[in-house]
């Protein structure tokens, strides 16, 4: 296989074998602790702009398959790991992630030290960097200086649909519920598969939509969905929460949150390497019980900037930031973790819930 090389901002180079489609890719370097659970994360529209490390050391052991995407396409820049599988070993397999990637037009690179990486990005943080296939680490290294910086680009445009669609229901289901109109903000499908099981009518929205736009479609509730990016870029998503808030029940999920915070004069900031993978464990201060959840952001929600009306509702123990919200009057509550997994664990489900009975309650 061709040489490839990762390239830091910093000067720092790893050198590896060149996978998937044979081109350059500039994002912010992130690394994702999950054991398993690739695919998910490949298609991930949170990720986008952003070149992706798993920690775990075998990658593509059980192939690819239509189930297991999160969105119609693959969303991160790259893909960067320590082995890749020629030969996956699984009954639902349709091909290998070198195919997978090369479809995509995204280029990873494997036989990287995953593990001085991820300690070099804990210690000095997350920044960008540059695949570089077919160039070396000098002309990379000039490229990667004329790249923007992450934090300036507003990736939400770039993910979120274009037009308004409806998720389809289950060919046994009964009569829906509820609607429930998601913005969306980079959304994953199974945020909307979990709420039509639930017996809900789901309408997906671009970001752009205003107040007027989602009201018009008589929703019994809105979510406003994880995302990629800078939450200080989204004013018109969070004009548009400020204009929701007490009008209909409102949940948001990560960049969801970050995005309610900010309409209630919450501020948010840059995590010096964020929290991604599954394995992240979080307490819900109400019951005092500990969860194990899945995540992916770089941004947060300042706790000491909170205006009186909203409470923190969990915490991650990990760091003691902010990972839930709930209004002290308002039928709104918001999550900074993955309800819906994918990949897992799948003990947080419960949140959706929550929500369709505040919507019920309002409904009532």
């Amino acid at each position: 296989m061709a040489k490839a090389y990762l390239v830091l901002e910093d000067g720092t180079v790893y050198e590896g074998e060149a996978l998937g489609a044979p081109a350059p890719a500039v994002g912010e370097v992130v690394f994702n602790t999950s054991m398993t659970g690739y695919q998910e994360i490949l298609t991930d529209p949170s990720y986008a702009g952003q070149i992706v490390v798993p920690t775990y050391p075998l990658i593509g052991n059980y192939g690819i398959n239509a189930a297991d995407a999160e969105s119609t396409r693959i969303q991160v820049a790259g893909f960067v790991m320590r082995q890749w599988c020629d030969q996956p070993s699984h009954t639902l397999s349709e091909r290998t992630l070198h195919e997978y990637l090369a479809e995509e037009g995204v280029p990873g690179v494997s036989g990287v030290d995953t593990r001085a990486l991820t300690r070099k990005l804990r210690t000095r943080g997350v920044m960008m960097g540059i695949i570089a296939v077919g160039v070396g680490p000098d002309e990379a290294t000039s490229l990667l200086r004329k790249a923007p910086a992450y934090g300036t680009v507003n990736f939400v445009q770039r993910v979120s649909t274009k037009e308004l669609y409806q998720w389809p229901q289950p060919t046994d289901a009964q009569k829906p519920r509820h609607r429930i109109v998601v913005s969306d903000c980079g959304v994953k499908r199974n945020i909307l598969r979990l709420l039509t099981q639930r017996g809900c009518d789901v309408l997906a929205v671009p970001s752009t939509f205003s107040v007027e736009d989602i009201l018009a479609l008589k929703p019994d509730g809105v979510l406003f969905s994880p995302g990629p990016g800078d939450p200080e870029l989204l004013d018109h998503a969070v004009d548009t929460a400020r204009g929701l808030l007490g009008q209909t029940p409102v949940l948001g999920i990560c960049l969801g949150q970050q995005v309610l915070g900010r309409a209630l004069g919450a501020k948010t900031y840059k995590l010096k390497f964020g929290h991604r993978g599954g394995n992240h464990p979080v307490k819900d201060l109400r019951t005092g019980r500990v969860h194990i959840t899945s995540q992916n952001h770089g941004y947060a929600v300042d706790g000491e900037s909170l205006p009186s009306e909203l409470e923190i509702s969990h915490i991650n123990l990990n760091d003691n930031t902010v990972e839930g919200l709930r209004h002290r009057s308002l039928p709104m509550l918001s999550i900074q973790y993955h309800s819906e997994a994918s990949p897992g664990p799948q003990d947080n489900e419960y949140i959706f819930d929550e929500f369709l009975k505040l919507v019920g309650d309002a409904k009532k």
